[in-house]
């Protein structure tokens, strides 16, 4: 599966999709491929606040927990619901359905410290 070209990538793995204010974070699908099989995920609540550089939540797989973390502030605007019952879906597709929270972000201007798709894919590479 390619990466997506348009999120930005922390070095930890995770996604972030911009859309207005609203950033949506999820782990790409090298990370999801090194966890295995993902058994469960632990979210914040929305009205949660998230902070950037700070762990908000967790995935555990038949291999390790991993933490989650933000690149940016601001409040959970919305959960995944569907991964409580189908943790699988972070496997099947990180980068769609397996989304994990939506945050209404107080600053976007972290992001642009991330990586583009470009870079990501590069890391991956060695």
């Amino acid at each position: 599966m390619p990466v997506a070209k348009d999120c930005r990538y922390a070095q930890t793995h995770e996604w972030f999709r911009v859309s207005g204010k609203t950033v949506t974070i999820g782990i790409t699908k090298f990370a999801a491929d090194e966890l295995t099989d993902i058994t469960y995920v632990s979210l914040p609540d929305v009205d949660k606040t998230v902070t950037a550089g700070q762990s908000f939540g967790e995935v555990e797989s038949v291999k390790a927990t991993s933490d989650l973390y933000s690149a940016v502030s601001g409040r959970v605007v919305e959960v995944n619901k569907r991964l409580a019952d189908e943790p699988n879906l972070v496997n099947d597709d990180p980068q769609g359905e397996g989304w994990m929270v939506k945050v209404e972000a107080t600053d976007l201007a972290p992001l642009e410290k991330l990586m583009d798709a470009a870079a990501y894919e590069k890391m991956l590479q060695g």
